[in-house]
């Protein structure tokens, strides 16, 4: 038994555009004290594993690599992905690149999380209650009524439901009510465990994967086969649907920098420059001002300039879909 970290890496950071692209998505931007979070991930986590395992995509195999030949990590698995089919192949790909009672401690690769005692105590719960036979996913103790992120109901370590993002006024409920977490998108379980569950639970894309997976070149996936895959998220998959769950209630710091919101309170904190009013730029070094504005960022790249309000980070998503269809090239 050994203890591997898998790091998904297919998003591509549609809230964060125009700084993340499909060429260069959010995970990869060495905005973080000059390392993306891609590094910070695989660094964070050396010490709790012993082997790393990067489930990818076709279109950026290579940043993750470059990456992590930047950091010093020379040693590691990869399964590269054909095409997007949500988290639960993603996971199931990893799992069935494992032995059976492996513990695989999944990570997405675009979060920033403080290190520390929070952090190594959370971390050792999930690998200790993994070894034990059961699914664990991770929940952060939430610090304002965040309507970005989904929800876990907990009683103690154990899952009273999962929520969808919540609207304002039910976000300020769960805060209130303190027996609510921020779903983090980490997971912690033996191999062989989850794909029983999933086999149970979702009996297609368990059986779709495996096709895919027996037929892979190398470290590459058929396009074909993948296709076949039901595209679901494994909190759909298995997390709502597992009897074997358990939720670690955690208390380090983490964001899923998912937001220009996320990134400019970052960016304050380590001492970037703003305005009197709470106005920010991003990307350009001309001199800028702003008139009648407050708390307003300024993102400019070679072929594109997004202006908008601190509080409406979330609709930037809306502007990359309607970019998807009208201008494919800016994306």
């Amino acid at each position: 038994m050994k203890t591997i970290n898998v790091i998904l890496s297919g998003g591509v950071g549609s809230r964060l555009w125009p700084l993340s692209r499909k060429s260069r998505p959010k995970q990869y931007l060495p905005i973080f004290e000059g390392e993306t979070l891609f590094q910070k991930t695989a660094i964070r986590n050396l010490s709790f594993c012993e082997e790393l395992l990067v489930v990818g995509n076709v279109d950026n195999y290579n940043l993750s690599r470059k990456d992590l030949e930047k950091v010093g990590i020379q040693y590691y698995r990869e399964i590269i992905e054909a095409c997007p089919r949500n988290t639960a192949a993603a996971i199931t790909f990893a799992a069935l690149a494992s032995h059976p009672e492996d513990i695989l401690f999944v990570t997405p690769s675009d979060q920033l999380i403080q290190e520390g005692e929070a952090y190594e105590e959370a971390v050792n719960r999930g690998i200790l209650l993994a070894k034990e036979g059961f699914i664990v996913t991770f929940g952060l103790k939430p610090t304002r009524p965040e309507t970005g992120y989904g929800y876990i109901e907990a009683a103690g370590e154990d899952v009273v439901s999962f929520r969808e993002k919540p609207d304002q006024a039910t976000a300020q409920r769960f805060l209130d009510q303190g027996n609510f977490y921020w779903n983090s998108g980490m997971f912690c379980f033996q191999a062989g465990v989850f794909l029983d569950e999933l086999a149970k639970y979702e009996p297609n894309v368990y059986l779709k994967s495996f096709t895919a997976f027996k037929q892979i070149n190398g470290n590459f996936l058929r396009e074909d086969l993948s296709l076949e895959i039901p595209s679901i998220s494994v909190d759909y998959g298995v997390m709502e649907k597992t009897e074997k769950i358990k939720v670690v209630p955690s208390h380090f710091v983490w964001s899923d920098m998912g937001s220009f919101e996320s990134i400019y309170d970052y960016l304050v904190e380590n001492g970037y420059p703003k305005d009197d009013l709470g106005n920010l730029v991003i990307g350009t070094d001309k001199h800028t001002e702003f008139t009648g504005l407050t708390n307003t960022i300024l993102i400019e790249t070679d072929d594109a300039i997004l202006v908008l309000r601190k509080e409406n980070s979330q609709e930037v998503k809306k502007i990359y879909e309607r970019l998807e269809k009208e201008k494919p090239s800016l994306i």
